[in-house]
């Protein structure tokens, strides 16, 4: 049994370490230290804070007085995805370590990351009140203006571009890179990172698929994404729940294997009263 933890503890932190330096959206993973726990399985509760503005200032009563306000939302884990591998019995403890360990970390990079990333993405573009604007940049004039103008809307939001992650096509970027101007270097400059992602982990909207292969697709009505822009600070990216299981040959009634399960659970949103900090560019189809 104790051998069956100490896996358990390497599987777990090799996932976790490959995540992190895989991930696209995980920029956006926030401090959940005042996120509670819903009546429900898949719920969870996000805190939201509202107060009053300045009043006049009375010399013979002092200050007027003020309310504040800590309500907390009700938000849906709308994911949950998991898988169950095998490993025959003849390979020793050891050499299960190794070979799921390789088989964990390629599992991780080619299949449970680019999925999540698709997910989150898709899920910030599907919220409804977020800005979304469709066009064609087929020229890096035109790449340009549209960023030009999606950064006047999140900062005439008062969103703080210090907090915003630019999340680009890297065709769409190239292009105003290579004007080499000063207006195009102005226009990527300030933000809190600019993350290139790959056309096929950023649509609209995807589908997820439920058995078999798995994995995901890009959804009929949904548009490849020309550029994002996200305030961490609008962002509710949160996993309640991600666990590896280790199920030993003496446990497994099936068959004399080592399984290895993999499961997470998340949620995707934005606070109700933040969406402004969320812009989305996708391309005319």
């Amino acid at each position: 049994m104790a051998n069956t933890i100490a896996l358990r503890k390497q599987y777990s932190t090799l996932l976790d370490e490959i995540y992190k330096l895989a991930s696209l959206t995980a920029v956006l993973d926030g401090p959940n230290e005042l996120v509670k726990e819903g009546a429900n399985a898949n719920e969870i509760l996000i805190p939201k804070m509202s107060m009053q503005g300045l009043a006049n200032y009375n010399k013979q009563t002092g200050y007027v007085a003020g309310d504040v306000t800590l309500e907390y939302e009700t938000k849906k884990c709308g994911y949950d995805r998991g898988r169950m591998f095998t490993i025959d019995a003849m390979d020793n403890i050891e050499s299960a370590g190794v070979a799921f360990g390789r088989l964990s970390a390629e599992f991780l990079r080619t299949q449970v990351v680019p999925e999540l990333d698709a997910y989150r993405l898709a899920g910030y573009a599907s919220i409804d009140g977020v800005a979304t604007v469709e066009a064609a940049l087929d020229t890096g004039k035109n790449a340009l203006a549209a960023l030009r103008t999606a950064r006047s809307k999140i900062e005439n939001a008062e969103a703080n571009l210090a907090t915003c992650y630019l999340f680009i096509n890297p065709t769409v970027l190239g292009m105003i890179e290579d004007l080499d101007t000063t207006a195009s270097k102005k226009a990527i400059e300030g933000f809190a990172g600019i993350v290139k992602v790959p056309q096929g982990r950023f649509y609209s909207k995807i589908d997820l698929t439920a058995n078999g292969a798995g994995g995901f697709a890009k959804n009929e009505s949904g548009k490849a994404i020309n550029f994002m822009i996200v305030d961490k600070q609008t962002a509710i990216q949160y996993q309640k729940h991600t666990v590896s299981k280790i199920i030993t040959p003496d446990q497994n009634q099936d068959a004399d294997a080592w399984k290895f399960g993999y499961r997470t659970v998340g949620i995707v949103e934005a606070y109700d009263n933040k969406k402004d900090g969320i812009y989305v560019h996708t391309a005319a189809e």
